[in-house]
Parts: C-alpha cells; structure tokens; sequence
C-alpha cells in the first residue's frame, strides 16, 4: 500500500520557491564576478600577449638547398606565436596563477626548441651545423599589456648568401692529382682491369671538380678537406692498389706508390683539372643494373673442347640510388671481364697442372674476385639507401661447362 506525505500550509512549495530564489542571487553574483574580472584586465592595459626572440637574424648564410626548410620553420615560428596568443584570448580567467607559463608558455617553448633545431640540422646536412642557440631563443616571455609582434619572423630567407656562393663561383679550385704511371709491363690478363682502373681515377677527379663547384661557400674552413680531398684520397688509394694487385695475379706485383699518389691539392683559381694518364684506351662500363654479362657459358664456343665458366647471374633486385648507380655499373662490367679472363686462362694454360688444376688455379680466385665485387655493390648502395643482401655468397662460386 502506497502512503503519501502531505505538507501542511503548503510548506514544501515554499521551500522550492526559496531555493530558486537563492539560485537566481548565486547567478546574479558570479555574473557580477565576471563584470569584475573584466574590469580589472582592462584596468591593466589589456590581454597579455606572448615575446619571443627572433631566429632569422641568427641565421647567417644559408645554402641553397636548406632554404626552402628554413623558410617553413620560420613561418612555423610565426604561426605558434598567433596560436598562443589567440589561446590566452580565449582562457582568461582559467586556472590559477601560473596557467599562461604551464598552459601556454611552456609548451610553446618546446615547440619552438623543436622548430629551431630543425633548421639546425637543414643548414647541416650541407654545410657545418650552426648552433643558433635553440636553448635561449625558444623561451618567450610576456607584453603584460597587449600588442608586441606577432609575426617577428621574415618567411622569405634573405637570397644574399645565395649570391655571395654564386658570386665565389667565378673561381671555383679544382682538384690537382699527381698522374699515375703503371711503370712495369702489363700482362694481357690485366690489362682491361688497369684501363679500368685508369679511367676510374680521373672519374674520381671529375667528381671531386663537380662537388667542389656545387657545395661553394658550404661549410666551415675545413669542409674541402674533410668532405672532399680526403674521401677522393681513399678512393685513389683503393684503385692504386686494385691495379698492384690485377698485375700481381700473373706477374710480379709491383709498388706503385699508392701513398704517395693518393694525396691531391687544389688549384685555388681553378683550371688544371688532370688526367690519369692512362696507358691505354678506358673502357666504359654498361649503363645498367641488371643481369646481362654475368654468364660466360658461350664465351669460348668454337673452342672444341675447352672447358668454360659457368657462373650465375647477379641481378640487382633493389633500387639503385643514383650516387651508387657508377659503381653498380663498373662491378657488373667487372664481373663480365673476371668471367672473361677466367675463360681466356683455361684456354692457356691447357695440359698445364694436375686434376684439380682449373678449380685451384681459376675458379677459386674467381670466386673470390666475385664475392668482393657483389660487397662492393652492396656496400656503394648502402651508403645511400638500406644495405642489400645481394646473396654475394650463393652467387660468387662458378663451375665449368666442360
């Protein structure tokens, strides 16, 4: 059975109506609050607005190729400026004393740290990495009253230190190599592998000439040296001794001062760009990456019955970075002659050696000499890109078409 209370005098709609009424007073006070919180920022000039350093001036010159980076950042800069002030606007009277640091000042900070040290790394990746100091300029402070610029940050990169490159161009150096002079007799067997290697080393120079034309007014006092001279050193020590060793295959292997002939110096006004002094015409390696030329089955035919080598194909199944595209092409051209010799020595040396003469004497150094020249296309792709497995093991070793 259901019971109903009842209020005498009507008693419980008085004390609805009393708390309405208190409702309507609470209303009508934090309204008042507001009109007072409004009246005293305008008694203090106004809404806040964020101060933060300028980056641009700090820049100095800028390559060509990071220009269009640093601009964006810039312009970013710019933009996180309008987004912390429009954020002030539109919390006022939010949170406690230390809202706008914590809120908005803070992670504005750590936006502009981010921003600054991007273009850090940009004017980097071709020239010495500046410090613009991201610590000290990513903080921002406060104009109490209002205004300050919110757009401090010029978007467009001043062109004067592209100019100032061009300008230097006029006389840009060029490397100067001492000429290597195979001075011993050439074996036939190792002949095409020295012109190779002759016409490498003024590839290398050509290179060098390029990059010294490309990168003017890049990087800091030392930049030829460490990112030219001495990477084109290297790379003629490594060709030098490749010819020492291709005629050391089938004669006595000769000095031929690869210390003393690696080290280049610049012509400072240009010209004088040198030659290797080839001692016979440079071939040309194919401008491919595929497999054609990696089997010398038919290489001999004609030959009755001379055994020849028969050796799998290498095929390139990755994408070739155009940096690494040359010495993809001269490994695959060189993998060709190696099959080419290895035939031409079979035909020489017939009657010569015991049962396992072949398999000692040519095909073991030809696996070997494959398995180093599928590392080296592997290597030159993985100084731009990930470093394939081009199966250097499975594909080096060759047997013979009897």
């Amino acid at each position: 059975m259901k019971r109903y209370r009842s209020y005498p005098n009507n008693v419980g709609g008085s004390n609805i109506r009393r708390w309405r009424v208190a409702g309507v007073a609470g209303v009508a006070v934090a309204l008042v609050g507001v009109g007072l919180g409004v009246a005293a920022a305008a008694d203090n000039g106004g809404v806040p607005t964020v101060n933060c350093p300028t980056v641009a001036d700090k820049l100095g010159a800028v390559p060509a190729s990071a220009q269009a980076e640093i601009g964006r950042n810039l312009q970013l800069l710019n933009t996180q400026i309008q987004e912390a002030n429009a954020r002030i606007v539109s919390t006022q009277g939010q949170g406690g004393a230390n809202f706008i640091q914590n809120a908005i000042l803070g992670p504005l900070k750590d936006k502009r740290f981010a921003a600054i040290n991007r273009m850090e790394t940009a004017i980097g990746r071709s020239a010495a990495k500046p410090d613009l100091n991201a610590e000290g300029l990513s903080g921002c402070s406060l104009n109490a009253g209002g205004g300050g610029n919110a757009a401090p940050e010029p978007t467009q990169v001043p062109a004067a230190s592209v100019a100032a490159g061009a300008a230097a161009a006029a006389n840009v150096p060029t490397v100067n190599c001492p000429n290597v002079v195979i001075n011993v007799a050439v074996p036939a067997s190792a002949q095409a592998e020295i012109d190779r290697n002759l016409a490498l080393l003024q590839t290398q120079i050509n290179e060098a000439n390029t990059r010294l034309k490309n990168t003017v007014g890049q990087g800091g006092a030392n930049f030829i040296q460490n990112a030219i001279l001495g990477p084109l050193k290297d790379k003629r020590t490594a060709t030098i001794n490749r010819m020492e060793t291709a005629i050391g295959r089938t004669a006595a292997k000769p000095n031929l001062n690869a210390e003393g002939l690696s080290t280049c110096s610049l012509n400072q006004n240009g010209g004088g760009g040198n030659a290797a002094a080839p001692t016979a015409a440079p071939t040309t390696a194919p401008a491919n990456n595929g497999n054609n030329g990696n089997n010398g089955g038919n290489n001999n035919a004609g030959n009755g019955a001379v055994p020849t080598v028969n050796c799998p194909n290498v095929v390139i199944n990755v994408a070739v970075p155009a940096s690494a595209q040359a010495e993809i092409d001269r490994n695959l051209a060189l993998l060709q002659t190696q099959i080419n010799e290895a035939n031409a020595r079979i035909v020489s040396t017939q009657g010569q050696g015991g049962a396992n003469f072949i398999q000692n004497a040519i095909l073991g150094p030809l696996e070997d000499k494959r398995f180093a020249a599928i590392n080296r296309m592997e290597t030159a792709i993985g100084r731009a890109a990930a470093k394939p497995n081009l199966n250097a093991e499975g594909l080096a070793p060759c047997s013979l078409n009897a």
